[in-house]
């Protein structure tokens, strides 16, 4: 490819002049071999910021990120394979109860997945509270376990979009992580450098998720979606509610109970439900089932208590005890659990999901810095929901601690100052706002 001059290019941009294909994959290409230093990286990612990027400049950045490690074309050796993604919350455990639950209607599933940074839990940090489970599999590994037991969790290995990985840190220190285009880029370059039959994405709204403003979260879908145009991988996405913790439990040991729990079919109804319309979405499009089709399988697969003997396998095949599923001892404990009690009558109208999960990551269950220890038994049990009648001195929430000392009165002063309880019952939100394809 011929040199451009990246001085021109950045000017461009800057005046909010599209980039033709070749100028960002010389871009990209460049600044993975080390070429581009990182000053004039971040200027560009600024650029793009500000100006934005038209559909094809960003199916082009999503297309050169991928191109610049492995590919997997996971397609091609399996009849079907689905993938999901996620675009993280507080309490959202819906990949560790999807796996599992799928594999028991005999379609299978691959994810890559992420650890917990900021606000929002990861779920390999999750999957990492069972003893003994691997989440750094070898495609070999990976495989493997596709073969066994139909479903697989891993961390994405260093051959994926290497240029996401190296993109990623600079907008972490540049002030460009809420940009549209970048956002799109990056997810969809890992997850179709995979190349699964499918992809089903959870795209969270409201004062938890990544997008606060309904319209943005479904702008970022359809981003999402365009960009996997020509791909081959068949993508669809659903919006769902992020404004009130997903579930009762946010952490992570805490988190690995309520999901097996749901697979026993105790589970809190928003995490069956969430998780439910998205397996019937990687169901229908496996082509094996219609909508019907799917809800009698998953409700037969969750009844028969196949399901949960599929998560035991799972579990296993990646090297963690399955006996955690009957011995929940076996998990970290918290050291203690301080109660936190309604201070009025009334009704639980807000919960700022982000101020929640802020609180939770301060306990240790979470991570500030990409290199902050994880703690298991940390975590928050959010006993009343948004919407749920209370009265005065009710239990709402028991905040868990593990390693961590705390005032007990403290944690309670800051765990009330983001819930708002009122006279009036809050209007109904739906936990599936829209279905888009």
């Amino acid at each position: 490819m011929s040199d451009y001059s990246v001085y021109e290019l950045l000017n461009r941009k800057r005046r909010g002049a599209p980039l033709e294909p070749r100028e960002i994959e010389f871009f990209i290409d460049g600044y993975t071999r080390g070429s581009i230093p990182d000053y004039q990286m971040s200027a560009l990612l600024m650029a793009i910021a500000i100006n934005g990027m038209t559909g094809t400049e960003m199916a082009t950045l999503t297309q050169a990120m991928l191109r610049s490690g492995e590919q997997w074309h996971l397609r091609d050796s399996y009849d079907f394979i689905a993938d999901k993604h996620s675009t993280g919350g507080v309490g959202d455990k819906v990949s560790l109860v999807l796996s599992p639950w799928v594999a028991a209607c005999g379609v299978k599933s691959g994810m890559l997945s992420g650890r917990g940074l900021g606000h929002t839990g990861g779920t390999l940090d999750k999957l990492e509270a069972i003893p003994g489970f691997n989440a750094r599999l070898s495609r070999a590994e990976f495989e493997r376990c596709v073969h066994e037991v139909l479903c697989v969790i891993s961390t994405s290995t260093e051959g994926i979009a290497p240029a996401d990985k190296k993109i990623y840190a600079l907008r972490d220190v540049t002030g460009t992580v809420e940009s549209l285009p970048l956002i799109t880029a990056s997810i969809m370059s890992k997850k179709l450098a995979m190349g699964a039959s499918a992809l089903i994405l959870d795209v969270k709204t409201g004062s938890g998720a990544f997008m606060r403003k309904y319209q943005d979260s479904k702008a970022l879908a359809q981003s999402l979606i365009a960009a996997a145009e020509g791909s081959g991988t068949k993508v669809e996405a659903l919006i769902t509610d992020m404004d009130r913790p997903l579930g009762v439990a946010a952490g992570n040991a805490n988190e690995i109970i309520e999901t097996i729990e749901v697979l026993k079919g105790n589970g809190p109804a928003d995490v069956e439900e969430v998780t439910r319309q998205q397996c019937i979405r990687i169901l229908v499009m496996s082509g094996q089932f219609d909508d019907a089709s799917a809800k009698a399988a998953l409700d037969e697969a969750l009844k028969s208590g196949r399901a949960l003997e599929q998560a035991r396998k799972w579990i296993a095949a990646q090297g963690g005890n399955p006996e955690v599923v009957d011995n929940y001892a076996l998990l970290a404990q918290p050291r203690t659990a301080v109660e936190v009690k309604a201070p009025r009558s009334g009704f639980i109208t807000a919960i700022d999901t982000y101020q929640a999960g802020m609180f939770t990551v301060d306990l240790g269950a979470g991570r500030k810095k990409a290199d902050d220890q994880i703690d298991y038994a940390a975590g928050v049990m959010f006993d009343r929901k948004t919407g749920d009648e209370v009265k005065a001195g009710d239990v709402i929430a028991r905040v868990q601690l593990g390693k961590k000392e705390f005032d007990p009165e403290e944690l309670r002063t800051r765990f009330l100052s983001f819930v708002e309880i009122r006279d009036e019952a809050p209007a109904e939100r739906p936990l599936v706002h829209e279905h888009l394809s």
